[in-house]
């Protein structure tokens, strides 16, 4: 009989591993807390900007005309207990306030509220983002609080997902990592990513403190990547020399390679700085705190980015203060593809000029509802252009192929006067210099 999967939680993670379920064959149950969600994903729609899945969605959503009918919502955990045979627990786990640690409330309650259903053979897979050890403790609470008790098992399965790539990194993962503690439910895993192995991705087995490791130490080499590259930055700035070359030397070095080696104004969103920072916190907890000393330097070099920024913006603004300058930021999510404005360095930085005095304005393709929400002081334009009209600096912070494609003629025509900071490095010098404008780019003060 085929499987049938809950899965519990339907934020990005959630909902993007649901209709994913329901797209390789599986009828799938998704459960959340929040009836608006719940009702606004039955209609075919999602909470968040993410390309390609609310088309995913609609291919599977029950009542939908034409969908495949096996993908539903609910926000009943005896309904999910009696539906399915795997439950994927998919809540979020964000920064605890005032601290480094992480908030395991959310998936404390995920399971408090669905172990007491739990009466016959069950597998409940957790693939939040959680502190080592935390596997061990939920699959104690698991066993000794379902009616099923061992019979009711935990694994840990990590996600990777990289927003504006989820849909594929869901269905065509570059590795799928399964900590679990007996061959059924190693079985039972084998079964739901069958077609992915099948298409080539590896399998990899684990404990669970394997598992847990394997997600917050692949986010801190990423952050540790991207501090490097920031650093080098600051040298360059020094040194009168040009980290975009210097990147594009090392990166040829196959030991090193060319992703993530683009300086800026560093990195942000829901995971990776918060991820980091709870790797810290843990690792403390262990006694192994000095193996991660070098964690709060790269969280350091990546916030500093920020106000580096802000400087340079200063700086091509004649040096005095901003009071009376009218500044231009284009982007405001911590990334392209995505509406996510979670810990956005670009929407720090229009916040940081903004509160120093200057008439910001800011164009953002996706997320600028997030940004109006979070930000409700700074200035929003409906277009680029728009958004340059005036401007005595334009700030370039989030790397959108539409801005890539812009024609800096037509702004020419709009800014009051043509100074176009990249703080990602992502524009062409040449293109901007040849319709007059000035062009400065962090770590590139000859470039």
């Amino acid at each position: 009989m085929a499987l049938k999967i809950t899965v519990i939680g339907t934020g990005y993670l959630g909902a993007t591993h649901a209709a994913a379920m329901a797209e390789l064959g599986f009828e799938v149950l998704g459960l959340d807390v929040v009836p608006e969600k719940i009702e606004m994903l039955q209609r075919g729609e999602v909470p968040m900007y993410e390309p390609g899945l609310e088309d995913l969605l609609r291919r599977h959503v029950a009542g939908l005309e034409g969908s495949s009918g096996r993908l539903r919502f609910t926000t009943d955990f005896p309904e999910v207990a009696a539906f399915g045979d795997v439950h994927f627990l998919c809540v979020n786990t964000p920064q605890k306030h005032g601290e480094y640690a992480c908030d395991m409330s959310y998936v404390e309650s995920a399971l408090a509220s669905l172990a007491p259903h739990l009466r016959g053979p069950a597998l409940v897979v957790g693939k939040s983002t959680v502190p080592v050890g935390s596997a061990d403790r939920l699959a104690a609470y698991l066993a000794e609080h379902a009616p099923a008790g061992g019979d009711a098992e935990l694994a840990w399965n990590p996600e990777f997902l990289r927003e504006g790539f989820a849909v594929r990194d869901t269905l065509h993962p570059d590795r799928i990592v399964v900590g679990v503690r007996s061959e059924r439910a190693e079985k039972l895993l084998r079964e739901v990513y069958a077609t992915p192995v099948e298409e080539g991705s590896p399998f990899v087995v684990t404990d669970f403190p394997t598992a847990e490791l394997v997600k917050t130490s692949a986010n801190s080499f990423l952050a540790t990547k991207i501090s490097f590259i920031n650093a080098m930055a600051e040298v360059c700035e020094a040194a009168d020399g040009d980290v975009a070359k210097l990147a594009e030397a090392i990166g040829y070095d196959d030991r090193i390679g060319r992703k993530f080696l683009r300086a800026g104004i560093g990195f942000g969103g829901g995971c990776l700085p918060k991820d980091i920072r709870a790797f810290m916190a843990r690792a403390g907890e262990l006694g192994a705190d000095q193996a991660l000393t070098f964690l709060r330097e790269i969280d350091s070099i990546n916030m500093r980015q920020r106000g580096r920024m802000v400087e340079l913006t200063r700086q091509a603004l004649g040096g005095g203060p901003f009071l009376g300058k009218r500044v231009a930021v284009l982007g405001a999510t911590f990334k392209p593809d995505s509406d996510d404005v979670r810990d956005s360095p670009a929407l720090n930085v229009a916040g940081q000029v903004h509160l120093q005095g200057a008439q910001v304005t800011v164009y953002d393709p996706k997320g600028m509802d997030n940004a109006r929400r979070l930000f409700p002081t700074l200035g929003y334009a409906d277009s680029a252009l728009e958004a340059v009209r005036g401007a005595d600096v334009v700030l370039h912070l989030t790397e959108w192929r539409e801005f890539r494609e812009l024609d800096p003629q037509v702004l020419g025509e709009a800014v009051s006067a043509k100074v176009v900071l990249d703080g990602r490095n992502a524009l062409d010098p040449e293109v901007w210099r040849k319709a007059g404008w000035t062009y400065r780019a962090m770590g590139r003060p000859t470039a």
